[in-house]
């Protein structure tokens, strides 16, 4: 167990630092328990802040741990990218992990799906993978290249960034995919997010725009006013709004479902910020140089 000090402050941003600067927290979410999880890509760590004490426990896990999620049995789920295995671990640290039907796939985004079993992306493989929470896994063709984030749209299917497919892809539970091109050429997606207006939100990295998509395939792009922001992460807020992660300009940024658009600096603009997630009525998100900044929403 680890105790870390509060590292900069805000009127609208605390950072806390939560592990050495070389560990590199990478994506964050809120578990069971109430407390923040996150993975330490670098160290081959999942990690768990307190939600009262702010202490943080590490736990060692496969190497890479990469994206992470809660999942329908009360544990969390995650990537391990390098390992090219499913991690899971409980609340009181249990770890197991589960290899996909391919290897060297290189597990990134990872999400409940709607049918009680954990999806994921097979980013080198092409493919969208399925476990169930005893451990057994399936795959699927993904509909384009690499694909890369993923979250269970309001349709009750699997939608994911296809990043260098500059694609939307969105995957039926039974495997049936479809995708939806870009307009915006190298666009690069990689962030999606369900909305609280019914449609996807994601993020074009190469483009540096904020992208909606409906259910129906329409597509709609947000230019941000740093075209060189690089957005990552992207999740919906408390507010109604989306919240994203500016990892060119160390920034995290808020969009309406309108479109306007409010970003807030953070501590440096190296700061490498990646994840995002809500927890207790705030947005937190990892920063790859050893803390997780907590963004107050504004009134």
């Amino acid at each position: 167990m680890n105790e870390f000090n509060e590292s900069y402050d805000t009127d609208s941003v605390r950072e806390f630092t939560v592990s050495d600067a070389d560990a590199g927290p990478y994506a964050l979410a809120e578990g069971p328990d109430g407390a923040l999880w996150f993975t330490l890509v670098h160290r081959g760590a999942v990690a768990r802040r307190d939600p009262d004490d702010g202490r943080v426990t590490v736990h060692p896990v496969g190497d890479g741990p990469t994206v992470i999620a809660p999942g329908p049995d009360g544990a969390l789920w995650f990537t391990e990218y390098r390992a090219h295995r499913i991690g899971r671990i409980t609340p009181e640290g249990h770890y197991a992990s589960f290899a996909p039907l391919t290897p060297e796939g290189g597990p990134f985004g990872i999400t409940a799906g709607p049918d009680g079993a954990m999806w994921f992306t097979l980013s080198s493989a092409d493919r969208v993978g399925r476990v169930t929470m005893d451990g057994e896994v399936t795959e699927h063709p993904a509909p384009g290249a690499f694909p890369s984030a993923l979250t269970t749209g309001p349709d009750g299917a699997l939608w994911c960034t296809l990043n260098q497919g500059n694609a939307i892809g969105r995957l039926t539970p039974d495997g049936h995919g479809t995708a939806y091109p870009l307009p915006t050429p190298g666009a690069a997606p990689v962030g999606i997010a369900a909305g609280p207006d019914g449609a996807l939100w994601f993020t074009e990295i190469g483009a540096g725009r904020i992208g909606r998509i409906t259910v129906t395939g329409d597509l709609t792009e947000y230019p941000l006013p740093d075209p060189a922001a690089r957005p990552h992460a992207v999740t919906a807020g408390p507010d109604g709004t989306l919240w994203f992660t500016e990892w060119g300009s160390g920034r995290v940024g808020r969009i309406t479902v309108d479109g306007r658009v409010t970003s807030y600096p953070l501590s440096r603009a190296d700061c490498e910020p990646h994840g995002i997630a809500v927890h207790g009525g705030a947005l937190w998100c990892a920063l790859e140089t050893g803390s997780l900044a907590r963004i107050q929403v504004p009134a």
